[in-house]
Order: structure tokens, then C-alpha cells, then sequence
């Protein structure tokens, strides 16, 4: 499977008083690029909660961090699916400046009912627009 990509830059609302990205900066990015990979495989999270009364939530965070990108670095953020179950999936995702590893992620992420946040079954569109992703 190949990693998708995501570019991002670093904004003055990024960085901390040291003029780094603050640490939990990275977990935004991460968002983003999951965000960016739904849309990318036609899946709208609004219409997606319209359609079907379902949203993602963030269950669970690994992160690791390995060197700090600053002000106006071009970030490229990675998101790779490790596991797909049937109401959860696990990403890996990574934060690159050109060839230096910033920092990796392991995130899960469960697919609930918008109205009651109960856990559900990912909607099978999901599914199949995501297969091909």
C-alpha cells in the first residue's frame, strides 16, 4: 500500500515561545491528513455524519517525536492504514520535512453513531471508497 501525502506549512500559530512546532501541533497535522485522505477517496466526514449519522473518533494516540520542524518548514504528512477492523482502523502516520523524520504517529481511530457516540459498524461506502485508497 502507499503512503498517502500531505503537504502542510508551519504558521507563526504553530510554534511554541522556542519558535518549534508545539508537540501537540503534530496531532493537528495528523488530522489533517486523515481528513485530506477521506476527501481524497471521496468520503466528506459532514456528509458522511448527514448520510449516515456516523462519525470517526479518536480513540487511542502513540506519538513519537525525533527532531522539531520550525516556522515556514514544508511539512509532508503520511497516513498509511495498519489495521481495519469492522468499527475501528489503526494509522501509522509520519510528519517529514524534505528527508528528516519530524515525528510518527500510531492512531485509532472507531467509527460511532453521531447521536449517542456508541460504536458502530464503519458504513460499507466507507469501506469501499477506502479500499482503493
Amino acid at each position: 500500500m502507499t503512503d498517502f501525502r500531505f503537504a502542510i506549512r508551519v504558521y507563526w500559530e504553530d510554534t511554541d515561545a522556542g519558535g518549534v512546532v508545539f508537540y501537540a501541533n503534530y496531532l493537528k497535522f495528523f488530522e489533517r491528513a486523515r481528513t485530506e485522505w477521506l476527501r481524497a477517496a471521496g468520503v466528506e466526514q459532514q456528509r458522511l455524519r448527514d448520510e449516515t449519522g456516523t462519525m470517526f473518533v479518536v480513540t487511542e494516540v502513540h506519538t513519537r517525536y525525533l527532531s522539531s520542524a520550525r516556522l515556514d518548514d514544508l511539512l509532508h504528512i503520511t497516513v498509511r492504514i495498519e489495521e481495519q477492523g469492522a468499527a475501528s482502523m489503526v494509522f501509522t502516520q509520519q510528519a517529514w520535512r524534505g528527508e528528516t523524520l519530524l515525528a510518527e504517529g500510531r492512531i485509532r481511530i472507531g467509527c460511532v453513531q453521531a447521536a449517542t457516540l456508541k460504536p458502530c459498524r464503519i458504513p460499507k461506502p466507507v469501506l469501499q471508497a477506502i479500499s482503493g485508497a
